[in-house]
């Protein structure tokens, strides 16, 4: 169902942050007719360095109702599921309706729809005011833009987040994520073979690692011309060990990613020596293939609610679910389309409107979180995955709810 036009005055909208729930929202609100501008900290095009994610429906949306881009094009399908033991002995299999896309695909498509002329780079937010009739924002760089509506999608290193709610802050989970790409091409035929069609999970005490395929560097999804793509969650105790793991060859401290060919080599030697030991071929040729892999702390991010007066908070800004649940990026569209909706149904009560959003989706944001949450630690400390499980399938509101939506109704 599309969202209806805007029935009450125009407003004028400020975005912070130009990323996939910033667009999502900046796009959606400009269709209702508002004036809105995006304001992005960073100067360059935004990258995830190739990384993939669940093409979950609603992340696909705006493609669906509002691009003539087709979905099929930009994904690459899966049929399988299975979940090995570090040795390669089979602890579950099951078939699956998963589609899968690089994140740099559907964030280029966002952009082009947008435009670059009211997106701002180069431009981070120092502070803001709120008022009875608006909000002030100030910018790091110098300059004032006065709005109706502020929408936070900054994402885990909010800015905005820290002046709504001084008190959250990203907390540490105790584990980090390596990924990285290959070309399939560049993998042996043999491991081609048996991990075509199919997202391949390695448990072992303490860890677990997935490889899936995802569209190529140039977005070629036919067989060939596809990337791989791994995430390893690996235990790194917080303190002097992830410190020493997330200090680059410059000797700078990154807390929250490392990105490709700044990690240190003794770590990536130590990362790949691991994998060759203990996980399964299929999943070690991906892993040591990858030539610039990079890390990602996982963190968790609690929002106690998403809107205070005229502003509000979105995607990973708000709430930053562990990636097991594979709907962060689901989870960033859904606000941005329910955040829309709200207002557009709102009329003039754009207070009234935004507090209404809030309930339902700080209700989803916690309820991920908390999924996302324990799915991790019973991989990662407690050991108690068993295989099969259907709390472990990937979903935004539910286990299962990302399954492939261009294969018609779900059953």
């Amino acid at each position: 169902m599309s969202v209806a036009r805007a029935s009450g005055s125009t407003l004028r909208v400020a975005v912070i942050g130009g990323s996939m729930a910033g667009l999502n929202a900046a796009l959606l609100l400009r269709d209702l007719g508002h004036d809105v501008d995006v304001y992005e900290r960073a100067t360059g095009e935004l990258t995830a360095y190739g990384a993939g994610i669940v093409a979950h429906e609603v992340s696909m949306r705006y493609f669906i109702e509002r691009t003539a881009t087709a979905p099929g094009n930009l994904t690459v399908p899966v049929r399988s599921y299975r979940l090995l033991d570090g040795s390669g002995s089979l602890l579950w299999e099951e078939s699956v309706d998963y589609r899968f896309v690089s994140w740099g695909s559907l964030y280029r498509v966002l952009l082009g729809a947008f435009g670059r002329e009211r997106y701002r780079q180069g431009v981070a937010l120092a502070n803001f005011d709120q008022g009875a009739r608006g909000v002030v924002l100030r910018f790091a760089g110098g300059g004032e833009r006065c709005c109706d509506l502020l929408v936070l999608a900054d994402g885990v290193q909010s800015t905005g987040r820290q002046q709504l709610f001084p008190a959250v802050e990203p907390g540490y989970s105790g584990y980090v994520a390596w990924r990285g790409t290959v070309a399939e091409r560049d993998l042996p035929e043999r491991i081609r073979d048996r991990i075509d069609d199919t997202i391949v999970y390695a448990l072992i005490p303490n860890s677990h690692v997935l490889v899936y395929p995802i569209p190529g560097a140039d977005g070629r999804v036919d067989r060939g011309h596809r990337l791989w793509n791994f995430v390893w969650y690996r235990n790194v105790a917080p303190g002097a060990a992830f410190d020493e793991l997330m200090t680059d060859v410059d000797g700078a401290l990154h807390p929250v990613s490392l990105r490709p060919g700044r990690i240190q080599d003794r770590h990536v030697r130590e990362m790949r020596d691991f994998a060759c030991a203990n996980l399964p071929e299929e999943i070690t040729a991906v892993v040591c293939t990858a030539e610039q892999p990079f890390i990602q702390a996982i963190v968790d991010v609690d929002c106690p609610a998403m809107a205070v007066g005229r502003a509000c908070i979105i995607g990973d800004a708000a709430f930053a679910a562990r990636p097991h649940t594979a709907a962060g990026t689901a989870k960033a569209a859904e606000n941005a389309w329910t955040l829309a909706a709200a207002i557009a149904a709102g009329g003039d009560d754009l207070i009234g409107a935004l507090q209404k959003w809030s309930a339902h989706q700080t209700e989803l944001g916690k309820n991920l979180t908390e999924r996302s949450r324990h799915h991790g630690d019973g991989s990662q400390f407690r050991c108690d995955w068993t295989p099969g499980d259907p709390a472990h399938r990937f979903g935004l509101y539910a286990p299962g709810d990302a399954s492939d939506w261009t294969r018609g109704p779900r059953k």
